[in-house]
């Protein structure tokens, strides 16, 4: 045991995510594409140009805070995945391995009386964050103020929730991002064959909770020379227990899927196409555990 009621198997005490967060220099459009895939803006940060939505157990935050967009490395890039939020058992606990790891610790950015939430550097210019998931009170509350009373928003489709993350990785990258995420988080990789949703490239690993996924993907072909690549989380994923259902819903409130000879709707995924500043998701097909505890309320 590596903490008190922590397995070996899990070190952080994972129980899936807290948040996924966008940078972007363009807040209403990304937050009209989160509205039509069901997302409900309920809170604004007290100072800063940050937004909250919410669906169900997921929350998404979109990050338009000059500071934040001034030093990012790629000032001419549309809106991309910034953070990943990880609720573990305890957060200074898990942050202090980390630590002994050898990850690198990010620069407390919080204010006078806003929360202080621990965190590593993780591929590119994001960031890992490590929550606790047995606070007494939701992080939100500290930082943020609500539009409304309403804080439960129903899924758009019932069961729909966070499935998982691609990143993009330089060639031949694979093994020291399986280590990465092995020894830090408690990733493990999945068997070569191991594939969900519609597209097959990639490293599957699985979260020590088994609630959550990354895909690492290198270029394929010449795709490192046809298109500026370079190492990034590149799409958010939803599981759904009924990905044609889910597709159909979406497609009422005017979300686009792609549908070509390379990438289609079918019963195992589906995948939008270019929104807001060619910002797409995922579908995958997942039926979620009865018991499982992957979300933030």
């Amino acid at each position: 045991m590596t903490h008190e009621g922590v397995e070996e198997t899990n070190p952080l005490g994972m129980q899936g995510v807290e948040f996924v967060e966008y940078l972007s220099r363009h807040p209403d459009e990304l937050g009209g594409v989160l509205s039509q895939l069901g997302f409900r803006l309920i809170a604004r940060h007290r100072s800063r140009a940050v937004f909250l939505y919410r669906q169900g157990r997921m929350n998404i935050i979109v990050n338009a805070d000059a500071q934040a967009l001034a030093s990012h490395d790629k000032p001419d890039e549309g809106d991309q995945i910034n953070a990943l939020a990880i609720r573990v058992a305890d957060a200074n606990a898990a942050y202090h391995r980390c630590m002994q790891w050898g990850a690198w610790p990010i620069p407390t950015r919080a204010d006078v009386m806003e929360l202080n939430i621990p965190g590593i550097h993780g591929v590119g210019d994001s960031v890992l964050y490590l929550v606790d998931h047995q606070r007494d009170f939701s992080i939100y509350d500290v930082d943020f103020d609500y539009l409304t009373d309403e804080r439960e928003i129903t899924p758009i489709v019932p069961g729909l929730d966070f499935f998982g993350l691609v990143q993009y990785i330089n060639p031949d990258r694979t093994a020291e991002w399986v280590d990465f995420y092995a020894q830090l988080l408690g990733f493990r990789a999945l068997p070569p064959d191991t594939h969900f949703g519609i597209l097959p490239n990639g490293t599957i690993l699985q979260s020590p909770c088994k609630s959550f996924y990354l895909q690492l993907v290198e270029p394929v072909g010449d795709a490192l020379f046809d298109v500026e690549w370079y190492e990034q989380f590149a799409r958010l994923a939803f599981g759904t227990p009924d990905v044609p259902l889910a597709v159909r819903a979406l497609q009422a409130r005017g979300v686009p899927f792609e549908n070509n000879e390379f990438s289609r709707p079918d019963i195992h995924g589906a995948v939008t196409s270019g929104l807001s500043y060619d910002v797409n998701f995922e579908l995958v097909h997942r039926e979620p555990p009865a018991t499982a505890d992957r979300g933030a309320a």
